[in-house]
């Protein structure tokens, strides 16, 4: 019987790939303003070269174990008490412009002041747009007070806890809250997974994992033998990583907990 239940955050609860993909839209909208650019292709070159920079700095092994993408780097502030963590902090400022002047010069105009403007426009856009699921508070609503409610994400804490802030309605739900950074390991390692049941003192066949990231959450889960829920809201095809159940939007997992 299913006693508990953890939840992964960006892309199962919050929808963070709208909230980046409205930012970049958002800045590069005000950058066609200014150099009659086409909008999608300077997000296009920002991201590449947003990808090509974040994996050459030496924090890069250090992210992809704690689990921080590129975007985030590019509007989060990462005040975290680690060196790894102060080290980006140090990065970061020259790392976003620049992604973004390199970006805008691969669309042909060679502006580093107005690459900086925009590298400071992004985090301002991407702030005032968190959006979440719809069906996350109605399930949320649901589990509540009948189930142990955790919330494991991989990232900074001070990015994780600032997604939080600018949705504060999600908080409340939960008995406890991880954060990879703040352990010190990221899914899908299965000591993070360790950590989170000792937290509720349950034994691991009354506990379900749900996430959107086979890689992480569902790889995770299956390493510390925790059942994995995969939500697969763009009907992807699974690769090696096999999950316990799947689902296409988080409202199914009410009748798949009724099941169990």
């Amino acid at each position: 019987m299913i006693q508990a239940i953890f939840f992964d955050l960006d892309d199962t609860l919050l929808w963070d790939q709208r909230s980046v993909k409205e930012a970049f839209t958002s800045t590069c909208l005000i950058a066609s303003e200014k150099y009659q650019i086409d909008p999608e292709r300077l997000e296009e070159s920002v991201r590449e070269e947003a990808r090509k920079l974040y994996s050459s700095y030496e924090t890069y092994p250090f992210t992809q174990m704690i689990g921080i993408n590129p975007f985030e780097g590019l509007w989060g502030n990462f005040l975290d008490d680690h060196d790894e963590f102060r080290k980006m902090k140090e990065i970061v400022p020259q790392y976003r412009k620049d992604a973004w002047t390199n970006g805008l010069k691969a669309c042909g105009i060679d502006d580093k002041e107005y690459g900086a403007f925009l590298a400071e426009k992004f985090p301002e856009q991407r702030r005032k747009k968190p959006f979440v699921y719809e069906d996350s508070f109605q399930v949320l609503d649901e589990l509540k007070g009948n189930y142990k409610l955790l919330l494991l994400t991989n990232g900074s804490p001070d990015l994780q806890n600032t997604k939080l802030t600018i949705t504060p309605e999600l908080v409340p739900y939960f008995d406890e809250i991880v954060i990879s950074g703040a352990f010190g390991r990221g899914k899908p390692d299965a000591s993070i997974f360790e950590h989170a049941l000792s937290l509720f003192n349950i034994e691991k066949e009354h506990v379900i994992m749900v996430g959107d990231n086979l890689m992480t959450d569902i790889l995770g889960a299956k390493r510390a033998g925790i059942k994995s829920v995969w939500i697969n809201r763009h009907n992807q095809s699974t690769n090696e990583v096999v999950p316990d159940y799947e689902i296409s939007s988080l409202s199914e997992l009410l009748d798949l907990l009724k099941q169990l």
